[in-house]
C-alpha cells in the first residue's frame, strides 16, 4: 500500500488507471476506507480516460490515527450554544491532507469527488485552494449549516450507534446500519458483509469516527464562503437520504454560483448500482465541461 507524507501525517492511497491521464481524487465518508469504493465504479471512470486516486482520510484505514478522546455530546451542546470548541482537527486539516497527497503525486490539480464527509472535505479544499480543484463533485453532503441536511430519526440512531468493540459484533452492527441507510431494494447483505469484514480486518478504530464527526461539527457553516466559490461544481443527492437530508445538497447547489444539482429519486445514503448510469453520466459530463 503506497503511503504519502502529507500535512505532517502519512496518508495511504491507491492510483487506478494510467497516471498520465487526467486525475480524479476520490474522498470517502465518515470512517470509510479507500477499499470501500466499488471497483466496478472506479473502473468505469478509468475506462472513460481518467486516473482515479483513492485515499484513506486521517483516522481511517492505514492513514495516521490520532489518540485524543472526544465527547461528542458535550461538543454538540457547546456548538449549539454558539460557543467554540477544541477538537483534534477540522475539515480544513483533512482538506490539507488531500492537497498534500496531490503534492506527493506531482499533481497541480484534480477533479475532486467527495461522498458524504468526503463531499464536505472536497468543498473545503475548493474553498481553501481552488487552484487545486479542476472540478468539484459533492455527493450526499451538506454545507455545515445546522439548518439543512438534518438526518431523519433513523439516520440519527445510525449516526450515534457505537459499534461493539469486537470484530464480529462490529461487522453485524455496521451491516445493520448500512442496510438502514441504503436505497430500498438495492441492499446486497452478502456483498456488504464481505466488504465490511475486509475493512474491519484492515483497520478498526471506532474512536477515529468520533474524531472525524467532531471535525465536521466544529468546522462550521460554509454557506457564505460557498457563495464566492469559482470552481465548476456538481451536486448529487438522493431524495431518500436518511443520514444527510436532501436539503443539504440543495443548499450546497444554491450557494455555489453555477452549480448543477442532480437529485436522484429514492436514492439513500449510498451509491447503488441501479443509479450508476445517472451518477456516472453526470460526473463524466461534468469533468468534460470543466476541462
Amino acid at each position: 500500500m503506497p503511503l504519502a507524507p502529507a500535512n505532517e501525517l502519512t496518508i495511504a492511497y491507491e492510483v487506478d488507471g494510467n497516471p498520465a491521464d487526467s486525475p480524479v481524487l476520490f474522498i470517502h465518508g465518515l470512517g470509510r476506507q479507500l477499499i470501500e469504493w466499488d471497483p466496478d465504479f472506479v473502473d468505469r471512470i478509468v475506462l472513460a480516460g481518467y486516473s482515479v486516486i483513492r485515499m484513506d482520510n486521517r483516522d481511517a484505514g492505514l492513514s495516521t490515527r490520532f489518540e485524543q478522546k472526544v465527547a461528542l455530546g458535550e461538543i454538540r451542546r457547546t456548538l449549539e450554544r454558539g460557543d467554540e470548541v477544541e477538537v483534534p482537527y477540522l475539515l480544513e486539516d483533512m482538506a490539507s491532507d488531500a492537497a498534500g497527497l496531490l503534492d506527493h503525486l506531482g499533481l497541480d490539480a484534480a477533479h475532486v469527488v467527495g461522498v458524504s464527509m468526503g463531499g464536505m472535505i472536497g468543498q473545503t479544499l475548493a474553498l481553501e485552494a481552488p487552484e487545486r480543484v479542476l472540478s468539484l463533485t459533492s455527493i450526499m453532503a451538506s454545507t455545515g449549516s445546522w439548518e439543512v441536511g438534518a438526518p431523519s430519526a433513523a439516520g440519527t440512531r445510525a449516526l450515534f450507534h457505537a459499534p461493539p468493540p469486537d470484530d464480529a459484533g462490529a461487522i453485524e452492527a455496521t451491516l445493520e446500519t448500512r442496510e438502514l441507510l441504503a436505497t430500498p431494494g438495492t441492499f446486497d447483505a452478502t456483498a456488504e458483509r464481505a466488504l465490511i469484514t475486509a475493512a474491519i480486518e484492515r483497520s478498526f478504530d471506532p474512536a477515529g469516527i468520533g474524531r472525524q464527526l467532531a471535525a465536521i461539527w466544529a468546522s462550521g457553516d460554509r454557506t457564505d464562503r460557498l457563495r464566492a466559490l469559482d470552481v465548476p461544481t456538481l451536486v448529487i443527492h438522493g431524495t431518500g437520504d436518511d443520514l444527510v437530508g436532501l436539503s443539504g445538497g440543495e443548499a450546497t447547489a444554491q450557494a455555489v454560483p453555477g452549480a448543477r444539482m442532480v437529485a436522484i429519486v429514492d436514492m439513500g445514503h449510498d451509491l447503488p448500482r441501479r443509479h450508476w448510469g445517472e451518477i456516472l453520466g453526470a460526473m463524466l459530463e461534468h469533468f468534460v465541461r470543466s476541462e
